[in-house]
């Protein structure tokens, strides 16, 4: 399939100016909630331990993220839609400014294509709710001092206390980018020795990690991505990130987290319960990425005729 055909794969829909702009503003409202304290922080030097990670681990910008996109097959029109000339990646048509969907090129198409084949790896096996989010425990398992990740946070049980729990329960990590932060003490505890190669084969729907990844698979669709489904992922890592940290083995009262105490019995069922929830959260944005990739490579169905521009929803820009 050539380019121009996987452009005609998304049916297109004419945005009036007055609309998208509403859509712009709505956009950059939602995400400022999570951007302008990250910059507030940043400007007095000041460090989060849990919502830093969102802009740190994560390579997305803060301004990118505020910065609304419509995505594909959506022409922009009025005199205010030739800022988007600006931007890499658009080009004027009759109706007014869109995506540019020639800018999809083989390297573009090869990097969507592994995103899809992990997406549905994931999507294909059942989630797993029994790691207890250890991965943090093993981050820090018998580290000392500065080795700690997050040295200037105190461990709740203590460095001993906290090397019991993880010498007590079974680590069962599946996601390969939290395991190589695993101290090297605590590699050969783990399940499974897991690599990068191998990470279609053990990436499962119940784990935080993968979950709060969608964020990442989104964002490197960009400029080939509406940004309210970019911010829809990105909500949800910060939902799954506060959880992550709440089992963690931080005191993080300083910060007004409330503990999940997974060192007893009653705080790993509070956490698989949560763990389930945003299971079933992410199945249905891994199935929106899924469905929106296989549209991109041109597997999403037949083009309606010629390609002609039609006014109504868009398919993909929410």
């Amino acid at each position: 399939m050539t380019r121009s055909d996987a452009t005609l794969a998304f049916p297109h829909t004419v945005l009036a100016e007055e609309d998208w702009r509403a859509r712009e503003r709505a956009h950059a409202e939602r995400v400022r909630h999570w951007t302008e304290p990250h910059r507030q922080r940043k400007a007095r030097g000041a460090k989060h331990p849990v919502w830093d990670f969102l802009f740190t681990y994560y390579s997305y910008r803060p301004s990118r993220l505020e910065r609304w996109q419509p995505g594909p097959g959506v022409v922009l029109t009025g005199t205010g839609a030739r800022q988007f000339l600006d931007r890499a990646g658009y080009r004027v048509v009759s109706e007014g400014v869109t995506l540019d969907m020639a800018r999809f090129d083989r390297t573009r198409s090869d990097s969507t294509r592994f995103i899809l084949s992990l997406l549905e790896a994931t999507a294909g096996r059942q989630a797993r709710l029994n790691c207890f989010g250890l991965h943090e425990w093993a981050m820090v398992y018998r580290e000392h001092g500065d080795a700690i990740r997050h040295s200037e946070v105190p461990l709740r049980l203590g460095a001993d206390g906290t090397n019991d729990v993880v010498d007590a329960l079974d680590v069962r990590c599946s996601h390969y980018d939290a395991y190589r932060f695993f101290t090297e003490a605590a590699k050969p505890l783990n399940s499974t020795a897991l690599t990068r190669s191998g990470q279609r084969t053990h990436e499962q729907p119940g784990c935080l990690h993968a979950n709060m990844d969608l964020f990442k698979w989104a964002y490197k669709l960009d400029p080939f991505v509406p940004s309210e489904l970019l911010a829809d992922t990105f909500e949800l890592a910060a939902r799954v990130r506060e959880l992550d940290m709440r089992a963690s083995p931080y005191d993080l009262s300083d910060y007004g987290f409330s503990p999940v105490r997974i060192e007893t019995s009653q705080g790993r069922a509070e956490y698989a319960r949560a763990q389930a929830e945003f299971a079933r959260r992410a199945a249905s944005l891994r199935a929106t990425l899924i469905d929106h990739c296989r549209t991109l490579l041109g597997d999403g169905g037949e083009p309606d005729a010629a390609g002609d521009v039609h006014t109504g929803p868009a398919a993909m820009g929410g």
